[in-house]
């Protein structure tokens, strides 16, 4: 199954489950204040992703002039991918790391961070920005802001359920099977939510990674890129205020990997990234 097909079927269920969760909740009625919550955090979203993360991470714009080697890698990717001239940030930050965001290339911006260039070679450079210009070509940074935004709302209706029913507020149904069901789809549609967001942010990053490598024609520069990030990341003792809701939108997460790894990835398994990019040609 193609990445763009597998990315179009978790979005419907996605939202599927904010249907289901809408209509439990309060029938035909819940299901439409349910869609026009998610409409307006989408637009709040779409309209204003970019700005909140790169005020989140203090990024700080840079000029040709003040990063000549960035601005200009950066330049030169747009223009083999036919693509806009992105805005350019840096991260102050000891974690090698980058990520894009913006709703459209038309209106993008990319980030490195300070250990990143100074962690690797200029092919090595270009590898991952060429992914990250890639993320904005595929519109990837808008599907994950869309699917982020999806699953928000259906946790926060989730939690108001639960609350509902602890406290008896579920207008009417109060027999013991009816609160016990509910706080069990209180429960469950969250972490589905979540699993299908992040199913979805993973499906992305091998597209990106395939995108990246034929704008940046040396798939090997990404691959060797991402075995120094995933080494820089993981002897990091500490991430300096990375928010957890944002890991998805770097090109490796920033977080060490936890027990529960097989369904919470944010990510897919970076060895099987670098196989997949060596086998590029």
């Amino acid at each position: 199954m193609s990445n763009a097909i597998r990315t179009t079927l978790l979005l419907a269920t996605l939202t599927g489950l904010l249907v289901l969760v809408g209509a439990v909740v309060g029938g035909q009625g819940g299901m439409i204040i349910a869609f026009i919550f998610a409409i307006i955090m989408n637009f709040g979203t779409y309209w204003y992703s970019d700005k909140i993360v790169l005020k989140m991470y203090k990024a700080q714009e840079v000029t040709e002039a003040e990063q000549p080697q960035l601005y200009n890698t950066v330049r030169k990717l747009a223009d083999r991918a036919n693509m806009p001239m992105p805005r350019v940030y840096i991260v102050h930050t000891s974690m090698p790391n980058a990520f894009a965001t913006g709703r459209n290339p038309e209106n993008a911006a990319v980030a490195a961070t300070t250990a990143l260039m100074n962690l690797l070679d200029t092919e090595e450079l270009e590898g991952v920005l060429a992914h990250e210009l890639a993320h904005v070509k595929n519109r990837d940074t808008l599907i994950s802001a869309i699917a982020a935004t999806i699953a928000g709302v259906i946790t926060l209706i989730a939690t108001w359920l639960r609350w509902s029913a602890i406290f008896g507020g579920l207008g009417g149904r109060d027999n013991q099977g009816s609160i016990i069901s509910f706080i069990a789809l209180a429960v469950i549609a969250p972490l589905a939510a979540t699993i299908i967001q992040l199913a979805i942010s993973r499906s992305r990053e091998f597209a990106a990674d395939a995108e990246g490598a034929r704008i940046s024609q040396k798939p090997w520069a990404l691959a060797n890129a991402l075995h120094k990030l995933e080494r820089g990341v993981g002897h990091q003792p500490q991430r300096e205020n990375i928010n957890e809701g944002t890991a998805h939108m770097f090109i490796v997460n920033p977080f060490k990997k936890g027990a529960l790894t097989a369904l919470f990835r944010t990510h897919p398994h970076t060895e099987e990234r670098i196989r997949r990019l060596k086998e590029m040609k």
